[in-house]
Protein backbone atom coordinates (compact mmCIF):
# COMPACT_ATOMS: atom_id res chain seq x y z
CA UNK A 1 0.00 0.00 0.00
CA UNK A 2 1.30 3.44 -1.03
CA UNK A 3 1.69 5.95 1.73
CA UNK A 4 -1.58 8.33 -0.77
CA UNK A 5 -3.86 5.00 -0.19
CA UNK A 6 -6.57 5.52 2.43
CA UNK A 7 -7.25 2.43 4.32
CA UNK A 8 -10.94 3.29 5.03
CA UNK A 9 -11.08 3.46 1.14
CA UNK A 10 -10.17 -0.19 0.94
CA UNK A 11 -12.32 -1.45 3.97
CA UNK A 12 -15.45 0.11 2.39
CA UNK A 13 -14.75 -1.96 -0.92
CA UNK A 14 -14.69 -4.93 1.02
CA UNK A 15 -17.59 -4.62 3.01
CA UNK A 16 -19.55 -3.55 0.51
CA UNK A 17 -18.45 -6.59 -1.80
CA UNK A 18 -19.44 -8.65 1.21
CA UNK A 19 -22.83 -7.50 1.51
CA UNK A 20 -23.85 -7.61 -2.32
CA UNK A 21 -22.22 -11.63 -2.39
CA UNK A 22 -24.04 -12.35 0.57
CA UNK A 23 -27.54 -10.68 -0.96
CA UNK A 24 -27.20 -12.37 -3.96
CA UNK A 25 -26.99 -15.35 -2.27
CA UNK A 26 -29.41 -14.94 0.48
CA UNK A 27 -31.74 -13.28 -2.33
CA UNK A 28 -31.59 -15.70 -4.74
CA UNK A 29 -32.82 -18.26 -2.51
CA UNK A 30 -35.20 -16.47 -1.20
CA UNK A 31 -36.49 -13.20 -2.76
CA UNK A 32 -38.11 -11.74 0.77
CA UNK A 33 -35.23 -12.80 2.96
CA UNK A 34 -34.61 -9.97 5.84
CA UNK A 35 -32.15 -8.07 5.58
CA UNK A 36 -31.06 -9.12 8.98
CA UNK A 37 -30.66 -12.57 7.43
CA UNK A 38 -28.18 -10.63 4.23
CA UNK A 39 -25.97 -8.79 7.04
CA UNK A 40 -25.25 -12.35 8.66
CA UNK A 41 -24.61 -13.95 5.53
CA UNK A 42 -22.38 -10.69 5.31
CA UNK A 43 -21.00 -10.95 8.61
CA UNK A 44 -21.88 -7.57 9.59
CA UNK A 45 -24.16 -5.83 11.57
CA UNK A 46 -27.83 -4.48 10.32
CA UNK A 47 -26.76 -1.04 10.90
CA UNK A 48 -23.71 -1.79 8.51
CA UNK A 49 -25.65 -2.97 5.86
CA UNK A 50 -28.29 0.20 6.27
CA UNK A 51 -25.30 2.48 5.94
CA UNK A 52 -24.25 1.32 2.52
CA UNK A 53 -28.08 0.14 1.83
CA UNK A 54 -30.30 2.28 3.37
CA UNK A 55 -33.51 1.00 1.66
CA UNK A 56 -34.17 -2.36 0.12
CA UNK A 57 -34.77 -1.49 -3.29
CA UNK A 58 -30.78 0.36 -3.64
CA UNK A 59 -29.46 -3.02 -2.50
CA UNK A 60 -31.56 -5.14 -4.64
CA UNK A 61 -30.47 -2.63 -7.90
CA UNK A 62 -26.28 -2.57 -6.55
CA UNK A 63 -27.18 -6.31 -6.13
CA UNK A 64 -27.94 -6.86 -9.69
CA UNK A 65 -25.96 -4.57 -11.45
CA UNK A 66 -23.02 -6.35 -9.35
CA UNK A 67 -24.38 -9.60 -10.78
CA UNK A 68 -24.20 -8.33 -14.22
CA UNK A 69 -20.74 -7.35 -14.15
CA UNK A 70 -19.86 -10.72 -12.04
CA UNK A 71 -21.45 -12.97 -14.61
CA UNK A 72 -19.54 -10.41 -17.54
CA UNK A 73 -16.17 -10.95 -16.07
CA UNK A 74 -17.40 -14.62 -16.32
CA UNK A 75 -18.29 -14.72 -20.02
CA UNK A 76 -14.57 -12.69 -20.77
CA UNK A 77 -12.88 -15.22 -19.21
CA UNK A 78 -14.81 -17.93 -20.80
CA UNK A 79 -13.24 -16.58 -24.03
CA UNK A 80 -16.10 -17.72 -25.91
CA UNK A 81 -15.03 -16.27 -29.21
CA UNK A 82 -12.15 -18.47 -29.04
CA UNK A 83 -11.65 -22.45 -30.36
CA UNK A 84 -13.59 -24.85 -31.37
CA UNK A 85 -17.66 -23.70 -30.47
CA UNK A 86 -17.75 -27.09 -28.76
CA UNK A 87 -15.19 -26.16 -26.27
CA UNK A 88 -16.46 -22.65 -25.95
CA UNK A 89 -19.76 -24.46 -25.05
CA UNK A 90 -18.38 -25.94 -22.36
CA UNK A 91 -16.42 -22.90 -21.06
CA UNK A 92 -19.66 -21.03 -20.77
CA UNK A 93 -21.59 -23.67 -18.79
CA UNK A 94 -18.42 -23.55 -16.27
CA UNK A 95 -18.12 -19.92 -16.29
CA UNK A 96 -22.10 -19.59 -15.32
CA UNK A 97 -22.12 -22.27 -12.90
CA UNK A 98 -18.61 -20.86 -11.08
CA UNK A 99 -20.79 -17.23 -10.37
CA UNK A 100 -24.30 -19.57 -9.71
CA UNK A 101 -25.50 -17.39 -6.82
CA UNK A 102 -25.55 -14.14 -9.20
CA UNK A 103 -26.77 -16.13 -12.29
CA UNK A 104 -29.55 -17.15 -10.01
CA UNK A 105 -30.43 -13.95 -8.57
CA UNK A 106 -29.77 -11.67 -11.79
CA UNK A 107 -32.15 -14.13 -14.01
CA UNK A 108 -34.10 -16.07 -11.54
CA UNK A 109 -36.59 -13.29 -10.42
CA UNK A 110 -38.24 -11.32 -13.57
CA UNK A 111 -38.60 -8.72 -10.34
CA UNK A 112 -35.22 -8.09 -11.23
CA UNK A 113 -36.19 -6.52 -14.81
CA UNK A 114 -37.11 -3.28 -13.05
CA UNK A 115 -33.08 -2.49 -12.87
CA UNK A 116 -32.06 -3.47 -16.00
CA UNK A 117 -31.74 -0.71 -18.74
CA UNK A 118 -30.88 -3.82 -21.37
CA UNK A 119 -33.26 -5.23 -23.26
CA UNK A 120 -36.09 -7.46 -22.14
CA UNK A 121 -35.69 -11.25 -21.06
CA UNK A 122 -38.41 -11.41 -23.95
CA UNK A 123 -35.85 -10.23 -26.59
CA UNK A 124 -33.42 -12.72 -28.82
CA UNK A 125 -30.69 -13.75 -26.80
CA UNK A 126 -27.56 -12.04 -26.49
CA UNK A 127 -25.69 -12.31 -29.88
CA UNK A 128 -22.23 -13.93 -28.47
CA UNK A 129 -24.31 -16.82 -27.42
CA UNK A 130 -26.60 -17.25 -30.27
CA UNK A 131 -23.43 -16.79 -32.63
CA UNK A 132 -21.86 -19.32 -30.27
CA UNK A 133 -24.55 -22.06 -31.73
CA UNK A 134 -24.44 -20.94 -35.33
CA UNK A 135 -20.68 -20.99 -35.20
CA UNK A 136 -21.19 -24.39 -33.92
CA UNK A 137 -23.62 -24.93 -36.31
CA UNK A 138 -21.18 -24.27 -39.14
CA UNK A 139 -18.73 -26.72 -37.68
CA UNK A 140 -21.05 -29.97 -37.81
CA UNK A 141 -21.17 -30.31 -34.00
CA UNK A 142 -24.37 -28.61 -33.14
CA UNK A 143 -27.57 -29.71 -34.69
CA UNK A 144 -27.97 -27.62 -37.58
CA UNK A 145 -32.06 -27.60 -37.53
CA UNK A 146 -32.19 -26.38 -34.00
CA UNK A 147 -33.07 -22.78 -33.38
CA UNK A 148 -29.74 -20.84 -31.96
CA UNK A 149 -32.36 -19.15 -29.88
CA UNK A 150 -34.25 -22.26 -28.47
CA UNK A 151 -30.61 -24.11 -27.85
CA UNK A 152 -29.34 -21.07 -25.48
CA UNK A 153 -32.84 -21.16 -24.21
CA UNK A 154 -32.33 -24.83 -23.35
CA UNK A 155 -28.72 -24.04 -22.14
CA UNK A 156 -30.44 -21.57 -19.41
CA UNK A 157 -32.84 -23.53 -18.19
CA UNK A 158 -30.18 -26.39 -17.71
CA UNK A 159 -27.52 -24.13 -15.21
CA UNK A 160 -30.84 -23.25 -13.46
CA UNK A 161 -31.70 -26.38 -13.09
CA UNK A 162 -28.48 -28.00 -12.05
CA UNK A 163 -27.67 -25.12 -9.49
CA UNK A 164 -31.23 -25.52 -8.07
CA UNK A 165 -30.48 -29.24 -7.43
CA UNK A 166 -27.52 -28.02 -6.24
CA UNK A 167 -28.43 -26.06 -3.84
CA UNK A 168 -31.53 -27.97 -2.66
CA UNK A 169 -28.53 -30.73 -1.73
CA UNK A 170 -29.95 -33.52 -4.96
CA UNK A 171 -26.12 -33.41 -6.33
CA UNK A 172 -22.73 -31.96 -5.67
CA UNK A 173 -21.91 -28.71 -6.65
CA UNK A 174 -19.06 -30.00 -8.65
CA UNK A 175 -21.16 -32.54 -10.90
CA UNK A 176 -23.50 -29.44 -11.90
CA UNK A 177 -21.29 -28.46 -15.09
CA UNK A 178 -20.60 -32.42 -16.21
CA UNK A 179 -24.13 -32.64 -15.54
CA UNK A 180 -25.61 -29.52 -17.63
CA UNK A 181 -22.60 -30.24 -20.00
CA UNK A 182 -23.59 -33.90 -20.95
CA UNK A 183 -27.18 -33.03 -21.28
CA UNK A 184 -26.49 -29.87 -23.42
CA UNK A 185 -24.45 -31.78 -25.50
CA UNK A 186 -26.85 -35.22 -26.06
CA UNK A 187 -29.89 -32.85 -27.24
CA UNK A 188 -28.04 -30.62 -29.52
CA UNK A 189 -25.01 -32.65 -30.99
CA UNK A 190 -24.94 -33.98 -34.27
CA UNK A 191 -26.23 -37.65 -34.74
CA UNK A 192 -23.73 -39.85 -36.22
Amino acid sequence: MTSTENPRVGVRARTRSAILRAAATVLAHDRNAPLSAVAEAAAVGRSTLHRYFPEREELLAATYQEALSEIGRAMDEAAVEEGPALEAMRRVVAAHVEVGDWVTFAFGDTANEVFDDAPSATDPEPDILTDLVKRGQEEGVFDPDADPNWVVQVLWALVFTGLERAERGHMPRHSVTPTVVRTLERGIGVRG
